[in-house]
């Protein structure tokens, strides 16, 4: 394949003109760099813009300002066709008239390409995709993830320089997508192809990605790795969508060269990223995973009587199982402490084991490395 390139995007806005709204912009001001050989996904909720920056970079499109560079070249104003650039549709749009060796040669006839040198190039990536022998078949007789890989050789077959993929798993049920999912990723590596992703699943987007760029109303929020996104959220948008989360509200009660100790559901946590900006008696939003909170049955955890008092070590006060989910590899518990309701989740212990109980007082121990801290939004 060819070698690696980078894709920089540098202030791009789109706008379209709606009936009802007026002038809506799709992306505004976006920039973004994605490293050669780099797997970059764009993330975010439906309207959130990444479909329309994953076009723009396709030259689907044209911005209405800003630039695209591919490899160090302006392509703002070439057609797609002139890019170099793999797609892979979220429908995948296959011809039904041709066989699946046609579809995939379609790119290389286009190109002028010699029948024998496009025998020899579309037998390989039916190969490296896993569908040597499928040649003479036809999409209609392909289960959707052999469409899928049908999509992605098509896309392979004429050596891009950028693999782009809009929503390309969101026609597969949740067994399949997990395996083509990886499949993609296995396949990007390598090839080291620069690739750009998008999707609104945060989980998919988590599995595939060396960076997510989280977009929200057209612009980009924040860039970073999955680990980055979900321990360090830089808003509580993307706490939001990044992941299941509790988001409790505190006080900074001190600030020192470590972090921060932060009052919360009625006891102090040290916290050691700290937004900047934030003082003594700031309120802030705790951000509190639900794999961070630890429950003990009182009486199991203290020795006592469900009525008696509780003295936990570092336990929060006492909480109250409200709900619980069995969903096999994990149980998921709501719990009540201090006025909240938390979402906490656990790692299944097996047929016989004692699980917790709605209506049972538990203790709650808190996992202090995976706490971040928000500003306060009033919201």
């Amino acid at each position: 394949m060819m070698e690696s390139v980078a894709i920089k995007i540098e202030k791009v806005s789109k706008s379209f003109e709606h009936q009802v709204k007026g002038r809506v912009y799709a992306a505004r001001d976006v920039s973004l760099d994605v490293q050669p050989g780099e797997f970059v996904t764009l993330l975010g909720p439906s309207g959130c813009g990444k479909t329309t920056i994953l076009r723009v970079i396709a030259g689907f499109g044209l911005p209405d300002s800003g630039r695209i560079w591919i490899g160090g070249n302006d392509v703002t104003n070439l057609s797609a066709n002139q890019r170099n650039i793999g797609f892979v549709f979220q429908n995948y749009a296959l011809f039904p008239h041709l066989s699946i060796f046609e579809n995939v040669a379609y790119g290389l006839r286009v190109r002028g390409q010699a029948d024998a040198e496009i025998t020899g190039a579309v037998g390989e990536v039916l190969e490296l995709v896993g569908l040597a022998g499928y040649e003479r078949q036809f999409s209609s007789q392909l289960s959707g993830g052999e469409q899928q890989r049908v999509a992605l050789a098509r896309a392979i077959v004429i050596r891009p320089q950028v693999l782009l993929f809009d929503e390309p798993l969101s026609n597969l049920d949740a067994r399949l997508r997990v395996q083509m999912r990886h499949e993609i990723r296995e396949l990007q590596k390598r090839l080291s192809i620069t690739t750009v992703y998008v999707t609104h699943d945060q989980e998919e987007a988590m599995a595939v990605s060396d960076r997510i760029a989280v977009m929200n109303q057209g612009t980009i929020v924040q860039v970073g790795s999955a680990e980055d996104l979900y321990y360090r959220p830089a808003s509580e948008f993307v706490a939001h969508f990044v992941g299941k989360v509790n988001l409790v509200p505190g006080r900074v009660v001190s600030i020192d060269a470590a972090g921060a100790q932060v009052e919360m559901l009625g006891r102090r946590v040290a916290a050691r990223d700290l937004p900047a900006g934030l003082r003594a008696g700031d309120p802030v939003r705790v951000v509190l995973r639900p794999e961070a909170i630890d429950l003990q049955a009182v009486e199991k955890a203290v020795g006592k009587r469900a009525d008696e008092p509780v003295d936990n070590g570092d336990a929060v006060p006492p909480a109250t199982i409200i709900a619980r989910t069995f969903l096999g590899e994990k149980i998921e518990y709501l719990v009540e402490c201090a006025g909240e309701t938390l979402q906490v989740a656990r790692h299944s212990a097996g047929p016989h084991a004692a699980y917790l109980t709605p209506g049972q007082r538990v203790a709650l121990r808190l996992a202090e490395d995976g706490i971040a801290v928000l500003p306060e939004t009033g919201k």
